[in-house]
């Protein structure tokens, strides 16, 4: 039984690694889970065709908003958010889905305390969609920081718009953009890092390096910091769920 991770560049993945260890533990030898690097999105329908023994594959980097109109189906959840990070191919129907949402609100709920009603979401692509779903269900407010102009809007600020009136009544952060992802370690998004304190959250999304240049400037301001690991091997485990519902 075929499994996968469509994406861009998938080299240093998590996926792959551990749903293969995942198979070894449960004795599951005919199972095989692949990383699938596609030039276009448009390409998922070659792969599909060309693999009939595909019974499901996860979606990432920049892949998450496009992959929509290849699918026959969408979650509640999916079509709410925008964005779909594992797909189950059922009957010959393909069915969107968005764990992503699962794994964010499982992985921050420890953190989360009452400075933390309003969150800063830096990024707008397919993994931000998730995270402002998950924050405004327990409440949250959200804004979202781009360096974008297409994508300004009412509750987005430009990176250069990041003073100490916003830094203090955003006391959560959550870094979905890619910057300081192994091996480009030396990037990180373009804040006043010392205008963190103690009361913030830093929540990055990216898993390897285990701590951001993102993660490591916000600690040395005594801020909390959280990495993408807990959340990444969460959404994959509901991701498992979906492929095995009977």
């Amino acid at each position: 039984m075929q499994f996968g991770l469509i994406g861009k560049s998938l080299k240093h993945s998590f996926s792959k690694t551990y749903f293969e260890k995942k198979f070894k533990t449960l004795g599951l030898e005919n199972y095989a889970y692949e990383n699938f690097e596609l030039e276009t999105i448009s390409d998922v329908k070659k792969l599909i065709s060309e693999t009939p023994d595909l019974k499901g594959f996860n979606v990432t980097i920049p892949y998450k908003e496009t992959i929509m109109p290849f699918l026959d189906n969408l979650s509640e959840e999916a079509k709410s958010i925008g964005a779909v990070n594992c797909v189950l191919i059922s009957n010959k129907k393909r069915i969107g889905y968005n764990t992503d949402v699962y794994g964010f609100s499982q992985s921050i709920k420890p953190f989360l305390d009452n400075n933390h009603q309003r969150a800063l979401i830096l990024g707008t692509g397919g993994a931000s969609k998730a995270v402002a779903y998950a924050l405004q269900k327990t409440g949250v407010e959200v804004y979202f920081v781009t360096s974008s102009q297409t994508k300004k809007t009412s509750n987005t600020f430009f990176y250069s718009e990041i003073n100490d009136v916003v830094m203090n009544a955003f006391k959560l952060i959550v870094n979905t953009t890619p910057l300081g992802m192994f091996p480009n370690v030396d990037d990180a998004p373009n804040l006043p890092y010392r205008l963190f304190t103690p009361q913030h959250l830093a929540y990055d999304l990216i898993y390897n390096p285990d701590q951001t240049l993102f993660l490591k400037q916000a600690k040395e301001r005594g801020a909390i910091t959280v990495n993408g690991l807990s959340m990444l091997q969460l959404q994959a485990e509901k991701s498992w769920e979906i492929w095995n519902a009977k």
